[in-house]
Parts: C-alpha cells; sequence; structure tokens
C-alpha cells in the first residue's frame, strides 16, 4: 500500500543518514591515522574545517556581521554583499577622516597664499594717495623741489584696495568658521578650551614640597589640640565663640581655619587655574595645535573648584528634590534608612555653605573655611577631597600638567589629612556669617 511505501522510503534515507556518519567517521579517523603515521602530508579534513570555522566567527564578531538566517538559504552574492557592507563600515570612517584631514591642509595652504597675495597688493599701493610718488622726486638748480609725477605701473587704486580688503576679510571669516567646525568636530578642542602644555612655568613654582610640610605641620597642631581637648575631657567645640574670649579651646577653632584649611587651599591651588571663557575668531579653531601661547591662564580659588563640582553634579536639584525637603520638615531619615554617600554629603554640605555665606557676600576664603569645618565634623575631610581629585573633567580642565594634582592625585596630602578621621570635631561653620546673621535679626 501507498502507506507501506512511504514508510519504506523513510527506513531508507534513515540508512542513508547513518551510512553517510559512519563514512565520514572512518574518513576521517583514516586520515588522521595516516597523518599521524606520517604518510599522509595534509591535515586531516576535520581538523582543517574546525580550524576554518574558529576563523570565520572570530571574524564575524569582528566585523559585526548579522548571520542571524541559515548561510545555506543565502546565495554567494548575498554573502559577498554582506561582508562588503561590514568591511565598508570599518573602512570608510577612516578614509573620509584621511580626506577631511587632506582638504583642511589643502585650505590652509591656500588661506596662507591669499594672505600673502592681499598684503603684497596693500602694500604695493605705496604711501601717497594723490597720484604721485614723493620718493622719486628731485631738486633742480634754483633749489625747488618737484615731485616725480610719472605714473608707477604697480600702483592700485585706493578704492579697489579697500573692496580687495573687505573680500578678504570676508572670505576669511568663512574659511575660519569652516576651520572651527572641523577641529571641533576632529580634534575635540572648542572656543574657551586652550591646551594646557602652552603655559610655561618657572622651576621655583613647581616645587611643591613646602606646600606639603606646611599641611603637615597644621595636621600635626591641629591633632595635637583636639587630643588635648579630648584628654581634658572637653568636647571639642567653638559654638559659644561670641561669648568665650579667644583662646583656650578656640585655639583649636583658629588653628583650624587659619592654619590647616590655608594651609589645604594653598597646595589644593598649586598649578590651578580658570579655563577661558572665550576666544578670539583666528585662534578658536586652531587652539589644539598653536605651538605657543604667551598669555598667562587666571588663577582660580579651589573653593571655585567645589563649586564647579557642586554644579556639574547638578546639586541644587539633587539638594532641593520635592523627597528631601518633605524629609528635612518632618525631621525623616532622606534616605530611608541607607547610608549617606559621600558624594551626596558633599552636594549637601557646598549647598548649606553657599545658602548661608553668598547672602552675605563672604570671600571664597570664608566659604572654604566653613567646609573645612563642617567636613572635620562629619569626619569626611578625606573622602570630600578624594571626591574633588577623582573627578578627571575637572583636574584636566582647570590643572596644570605641572601641578600637584596633576602628578600625584593628591595621595600624600591625603594621607597626611587621614590622622584626623578618627578624631570628633564639633566646630562652628557659620562663624563667618554669624554676627551678620544676628544684625539682620534684630532688624
Amino acid at each position: 500500500s501507498e502507506r507501506e511505501k512511504q514508510e519504506q522510503i523513510e527506513v531508507q534515507k534513515e540508512k542513508q543518514r547513518e551510512l553517510i556518519l559512519q563514512l565520514k567517521t572512518q574518513l576521517d579517523d583514516l586520515e588522521t591515522f595516516a597523518y599521524q603515521e606520517g604518510s599522509y602530508d595534509s591535515l586531516p579534513q576535520s581538523v582543517v574545517m574546525e580550524r576554518q570555522r574558529m576563523i570565520i566567527n572570530e571574524l564575524i564578531k569582528k566585523l559585526d556581521m548579522d548571520l542571524s538566517e541559515d548561510i545555506a538559504t543565502l546565495s554567494p552574492e548575498e554573502l559577498r554583499q554582506r561582508v562588503d557592507a561590514a568591511i565598508a563600515q570599518i573602512v570608510n570612517p577612516a578614509r573620509v577622516k584621511e580626506q577631511l584631514v587632506e582638504q583642511l591642509k589643502t585650505q590652509i595652504r591656500d588661506l596662507e597664499m591669499f594672505i600673502n597675495f592681499i598684503q603684497d597688493e596693500v602694500g604695493s599701493s605705496g604711501k601717497a594717495e594723490d597720484g604721485h610718488c614723493e620718493c622719486a622726486g628731485r631738486k633742480d638748480g634754483g633749489g625747488s623741489y618737484k615731485p616725480n609725477t610719472r605714473p608707477s605701473g604697480n600702483r592700485v587704486n585706493p578704492e579697489d584696495a579697500r573692496k580687495m580688503r573687505e573680500t578678504g576679510l570676508h572670505l576669511m571669516r568663512r574659511m575660519l568658521a569652516v576651520l572651527q567646525i572641523f577641529a571641533v568636530s576632529q580634534f575635540g578642542c572648542a572656543t574657551g578650551q586652550i591646551p594646557r602644555t602652552l603655559w610655561q612655568k618657572d622651576q621655583a613654582s613647581k616645587d611643591y614640597s613646602p606646600l606639603i610640610k606646611k599641611l603637615e605641620l597644621s595636621v600635626e597642631r591641629v591633632r595635637q589640640l583636639a587630643m588635648k581637648h579630648q584628654q581634658e575631657d572637653h568636647v571639642i567645640s567653638s559654638s559659644d565663640l561670641q561669648d568665650i574670649p579667644l583662646g583656650g579651646r578656640d585655639e583649636l577653632t583658629l588653628a583650624v581655619r587659619k592654619e590647616l584649611t590655608i594651609a589645604l587651599r594653598d597646595l589644593m591651588a598649586h598649578g590651578l587655574y580658570a579655563s577661558s571663557q572665550g576666544m578670539s575668531l583666528v585662534l578658536a579653531p586652531i587652539a589644539c595645535l598653536i605651538p605657543a601661547f604667551t598669555s598667562s591662564p587666571q588663577t582660580m580659588h579651589p573653593w571655585e573648584l567645589f563649586v564647579k563640582y557642586y554644579n556639574t553634579k547638578n546639586g541644587q536639584a539633587f539638594v532641593e528634590s520635592p523627597a528631601r525637603k518633605l524629609s528635612q520638615s518632618f525631621a525623616l531619615p532622606v534616605t530611608g534608612g541607607v547610608a549617606i554617600t559621600p558624594k551626596q554629603s558633599l552636594l549637601t554640605a557646598i549647598h548649606t555653605v553657599l545658602t548661608e555665606h553668598d547672602p552675605f557676600k563672604r570671600s571664597a576664603d570664608s566659604e572654604l573655611k566653613a567646609l573645612v569645618c563642617m567636613a572635620l565634623n562629619e569626619q569626611r575631610l578625606v573622602s570630600w577631597v578624594n571626591l574633588i581629585c577623582k573627578s578627571g573633567a575637572l583636574v584636566q580642565s582647570h590643572y596644570q600638567p605641572w601641578s600637584y594634582m596633576a602628578n600625584t592625585g593628591f595621595e600624600s596630602a591625603l594621607n597626611v589629612l587621614s590622622r584626623l578621621s578618627n578624631l570628633k570635631f564639633n566646630l562652628p561653620v557659620d562663624l563667618a556669617v554669624r554676627q551678620l546673621k544676628n544684625i539682620k535679626d534684630a532688624f
């Protein structure tokens, strides 16, 4: 019957598949044996195919090819097109970049030639614009001076020279705009960014060892004063500084504000500069390629570095979020029992200092002193300074290559500051604005 014939055909196909597998296995075994005995020079076919499969898989990964479909369903031409498209994704961007660089070089050469041409034409017009040149004059026998009125062949009409200058300036503006766009897209430099290697500094100012020594002395003095008060069972506090004359335990506050903070400020200010907010149109597109830059960078206060960190991390949005506002209003844990990270505590501290000191126009030194006092109170001085040191964008944008921060990562200074980490402080944070706040409250 038809059913029996179909079953016989299926049985026959299964026997054929088994026979094919058996023959392949025997052939592989025979090739392997012959290769091991030395009577067969080539590698066994199974080994060759395995290595080829490994190479093909690696190429597919590197080229990011999409071969999710069965290869058997694709024709050789379709496979060739897939491979060409994958290779083009890697090769074409490199070729385009090379072409852009060549175009930039050609445009720069053309611009230089055009500028030289404009200078030659304008210079050849002569100093006189009244139609004659006085330099070729001569004196007659009576001593009177007679200028040579013969027109010069190279003279250019003043109106034509003015039009040429306007045309040249217009072309240069267009060329510089193209150069700026290319420089931003290819070299990563833009207006306001100047390579830090362009500024030179004398060797005397590069030596930061006196600053390290100064920081060590101030830390040791603060540590001794703090331990002295702890041994006497006194709380390290200066909250009643208005009512207590200077001296005694207030000596600790003065040491922190006038010695420790100043030493930390000077060390953080080593090689610190404010990046330029603007640059001329001529220098902007080629700022990364300028061989020398004569103007010196403006200095920057370390407190401004903390403020920039606060702004880049969206500190105001974090501190003034509705959840934090409600939690502070009802004296509830802000993070729901989760430990506050150093970053969160630093953003909150900077916000507090800015809120209390900015309305009274306090100096950057006063605000930095308040932040250091708050850091000692919370035992987070090392972690807060370390956050600034590990902020790569700030360090690269505002520190010279020879600075202490860029060279050492502030490691030794952090080790020195860690000597104060196990001490408990209760220093005043609003010392610089306390009297002003009291006056304001009185009115």
